[in-house]
């Protein structure tokens, strides 16, 4: 009798939970229409939406949502696609190896010629964005991007996004050279450190680099996430935020990995092939706000300095640890940065005026939404015009 009591009352705890993220999915959806149908839309509440737990929850919303995100007016959506001429083009034979390449971003199951059909379509989406900005250089993981708009929105509202994503957002990863992207992928290590001493220690000691995360980076996570839901959800979290987020959300999963980090063997080899294994299972909601926490307190105008020197700042940094390995074991520096950690927690407990506020959550949203409105400029040209521009890296932002 007691068992089936205590059966009866997790079946009720569970019918409870469900009604209850049925009833906060109307709430939400109800908010979204109705920020959809006043005059002017109401674009910050949109953000909002796309920021807070569950994304703009369906494909649906999102074909509505993402062009007012992206601020592409109505007329360019309404516009037919080009007629893509492929001879000749210098693109079209790497385009298409990629794409022929991308057959697990489709969904399982999809039969053969829709999914050739669809391919057709990506690859016509790419070259007409790059026929149209000539200034814009194909990359390789730019198809990962793409097919995850064409999947979405199909091929008319696709390009229009993609063309507008790929001359902002994106901007940095289309120069003819690597060196805004490698500028930005210096936020990591910043970001790391700010938050765990520790992990950013050891990292630069097994000499890592941040070449791990140059393809989560450059795809939005699309070529390494195997879930098409997660991953659209990612694009809700980075389309309606500043376009230096995903570095942020690459800096949350290395801290939230901290345990197997320090723990594997403290080896250039080692520990990249750790990290550049993403798990499938990550809490994607808890991650995603722990981004919007860490932006918030470290914001790139804070970071930009450190990113613009990181890499002599690397090279000093592991010389200091070969110095102290030549007089002790180099696990004895990152013992001592733990009990520094460990001492700068308890004196934060003693006196809380010393820790780092915690913004509150509809703080935080609504200034994430409003940081994401300002995309007018690549990643790095943004960085770099919100800091002292005496200091700034030497980098081509407006060709």
């Amino acid at each position: 009798m007691l068992a089936a009591k205590h059966q009866w009352g997790k079946v009720n705890s569970v019918f409870l939970l469900c009604l209850e993220g049925d009833t906060r999915r109307k709430r939400k959806i109800g908010e979204i229409t109705q920020a959809l149908s006043v005059s002017p839309v109401d674009v910050a509440t949109l953000r909002r939406m796309a920021i807070s737990e569950g994304g703009l929850l369906t494909d649906e919303i999102r074909c509505q949502v993402w062009p007012w995100l992206l601020n592409v007016p109505p007329q360019v959506l309404e516009q037919e696609p080009d007629k893509v001429e492929r001879e000749n083009n210098k693109d079209y034979n790497q385009v298409l190896l990629d794409v022929q390449r991308s057959l697990r971003r489709f969904p399982p199951g999809m039969p053969d010629e829709q999914r050739e059909g669809l391919q057709e379509e990506l690859i016509d989406i790419i070259l007409r964005v790059l026929k149209r900005n000539p200034q814009l250089h194909y990359y390789q993981g730019y198809h990962d991007i793409v097919v995850t708009f064409l999947l979405v929105l199909g091929e008319r509202l696709a390009t229009a996004l993609v063309e507008k994503l790929s001359t902002h957002h994106l901007r940095d990863f289309m120069d003819p050279t690597m060196d805004n992207t490698k500028h930005i992928l210096n936020y990591l290590m910043p970001i790391i450190e700010r938050v765990n001493p520790e992990v950013h220690d050891f990292m630069q000691q097994a000499e890592v680099g941040t070449v791990f995360a140059l393809s989560w980076l450059i795809t939005w996570f699309g070529h390494v996430l195997s879930d098409f839901r997660h991953v659209v959800r990612l694009y809700d979290f980075f389309l309606a935020c500043h376009p230096l987020m995903p570095i942020y959300f690459a800096a949350v999963i290395v801290l939230y990995r901290e345990e197997e980090v320090l723990e594997c063997e403290c080896d250039m080899a080692m520990v990249h092939h750790l990290l550049s294994q993403i798990p499938q299972d990550l809490p994607y909601e808890l991650l995603i706000s722990r981004a919007g926490d860490l932006f918030v307190q470290f914001p790139p105008s804070e970071l930009a300095r450190e990113a613009a020197v990181h890499e002599s700042m690397a090279s000093s940094t592991f010389k200091d640890f070969e110095l102290a390995s030549t007089q002790q074991r180099p696990d004895s520096v990152l013992r001592r940065r733990r009990r520094q950690k460990q001492a700068a927690l308890e004196s934060s407990a003693v006196n809380p005026a010393v820790a780092v506020a915690q913004p509150s959550t509809t703080r935080r949203f609504v200034r994430l939404a409003v940081m994401g409105l300002t995309v007018a400029l690549g990643a790095a040209a943004l960085a770099v015009v919100n800091t002292a521009l005496e200091w700034a890296p030497k980098l081509d932002l407006f060709p």
